[in-house]
């Protein structure tokens, strides 16, 4: 019997986050700017969207919004971990018709388990996407913002893929200023639902029937 393990890890907002440069903001070009040296400004973004008030509380909805389908999930795998001890445990002791039947049980279970859990982790991304490019947006803005207003010739993101910051000094780092700023200009109730599109009623069950499922980790 093969087992597929569930995933911990569907609250990660900002592990979604793949920004394809790690240049976020550049000033326009011109004689005057070119003229005085460049200040340049380091901001991590992933962390800057996780730390904001309004990604904290997009976090906390989408994993209470997606609980119970990973709970159903772990229902599952227990199941699957059960059926395999009995397995093991009675090697000796079963009948072989015995063994194939559970056999046969703890694979179709596992085909059944692998199926839903790809089904609820495309949903999952899919609501993650939503919520981190609405925070992202909006937090450009803000970046843009404070570089006009403060003289950066460049904001870079030292979190984006291929990222050309290796040091820095922790004075050009923006990231918590930057977090503050989005704060004030994006203040979120404790209540109030986090802006982003609604998505379906989660669910661990796939619509119709489920594409044949890749084969699970042993």
């Amino acid at each position: 019997m093969r087992l597929y393990r569930s995933s911990r890890q569907l609250w990660a907002l900002a592990a979604l986050l793949l920004l394809p440069g790690a240049v976020v903001w550049a000033q326009g070009g011109g004689s005057a700017a070119a003229a005085a040296p460049a200040k340049i400004a380091v901001i991590n973004i992933r962390q800057a969207i996780v730390a904001t008030a309004e990604g904290k509380m997009a976090s906390a909805q989408l994993q209470s919004q997606f609980a119970p389908g990973q709970a159903e999930l772990d229902s599952m795998q227990k199941q699957i971990t059960d059926l395999q001890t009995r397995l093991n445990n009675g090697a000796r002791t079963l009948s072989t018709d015995q063994q194939t039947r559970l056999q046969r049980q703890g694979d179709l279970l596992t085909r059944e388990f692998q199926s839903k859990q790809e089904f609820l982790q495309e949903e999952v991304t899919a609501a993650q996407g939503d919520l981190v490019d609405t925070i992202e947006r909006k937090m450009l803005d803000v970046i843009d913002r404070y570089a006009r207003d403060n003289a950066f010739a460049v904001v870079l993101d030292s979190s984006a893929q291929g990222s050309p910051v290796l040091s820095g000094s922790t004075q050009l780092d923006i990231t918590d200023t930057i977090v503050r700023l989005y704060d004030q200009a994006n203040p979120v109730k404790a209540d109030a639902p986090a802006e982003t599109k609604k998505p379906a009623a989660p669910s661990a069950t796939p619509p119709g029937q489920a594409a044949a499922p890749k084969k699970p980790a042993q």
